[in-house]
């Protein structure tokens, strides 16, 4: 009886024992990280959302992916009291405050991304005053969102997000203003994935399938390297030659 039990401990034991001895599993690939700089009511971010950005949850991307939102794009802070005056207005406060509440609120990203894709279409479609109606189409309790934006934490997490925008190199010069693996994607934004998928280093997703043979023009921008310049029409790449890239600007929200 006895030997039964030490028999049955040992058999409990062996996977502790097991793991103990065998390596640790290999880590997977890192993720790409994809940062979208926007503002709530530009209608160039909004599309971009719903449209594109939204597509990587079911095209199965998002396992390559690391996103970011930061909600703020051309705002400006003002004052001694660091009062932020947003592009399209109080309202485009407003929603750029609710979403980054939204985004501390709930940090996984299927939460906040659904809750902000909502309010977005909402904007797309001239709806944006009915975003709170975003809570109840989405399963979500609107009180960690309503107290943060009406307190001066809220306040804070936009400050935050702005200093955020501010400290990117290059600057931007428009929203929506995508950022992958580092490199701003300038006007060339719409075709992230391309972009994603040549940067990430595990088993492509099947959406990635063809899309390194069009691989974007912009690409060979960013890998030149040094000395990219900006104007109020073209962006320039200097290659401390005579000759220059120009690439046209895509149309955008500028500041």
């Amino acid at each position: 009886m006895a030997g039964s039990r030490r028999a049955l401990r040992f058999v409990l034991l062996l996977p502790a024992i097991l793991g103990a001895l065998l390596p640790p599993a290999a880590a997977g690939p890192p993720k790409v990280s994809l940062a979208l700089y926007y503002e709530s009511l530009c209608p160039y971010c909004s599309r971009f959302i719903v449209t594109r950005l939204a597509g990587i949850f079911d095209s199965g991307l998002i396992g390559a992916v690391d996103l970011l939102l930061v909600p703020y794009g051309n705002a400006h802070v003002r004052g001694a009291n660091n009062t932020i005056s947003c592009q399209h207005g109080p309202d485009e406060c407003l929603l750029n405050n609710v979403e980054a509440c939204a985004i501390e609120a709930w940090p996984d990203l299927n939460v906040h991304f659904g809750f902000i894709n909502c309010v977005e279409d909402l904007v797309m479609n001239r709806k944006c005053e009915e975003w709170e109606s975003c809570f109840q189409k989405q399963g979500l309790d609107p009180k960690p969102v309503m107290e943060c934006y009406n307190s001066e934490h809220g306040h804070k997490l936009s400050l935050k997000y702005g200093k955020q925008t501010d400290a990117l190199v290059p600057p931007h010069k428009y929203v929506p203003w995508v950022v992958v693996d580092g490199q701003p994607l300038y006007e060339d934004y719409e075709n992230f994935e391309a972009y994603v998928c040549k940067a990430y280093k595990g088993h492509p997703p099947k959406i990635c399938q063809g899309l390194g043979r069009d691989y974007p023009i912009v690409q060979q921008v960013v890998e030149a390297g040094n000395g990219v310049t900006y104007n109020s029409g073209d962006f320039e790449l200097d290659e401390g030659v005579d000759d220059k890239i120009k690439i046209k600007m895509v149309q955008g929200d500028d500041n």
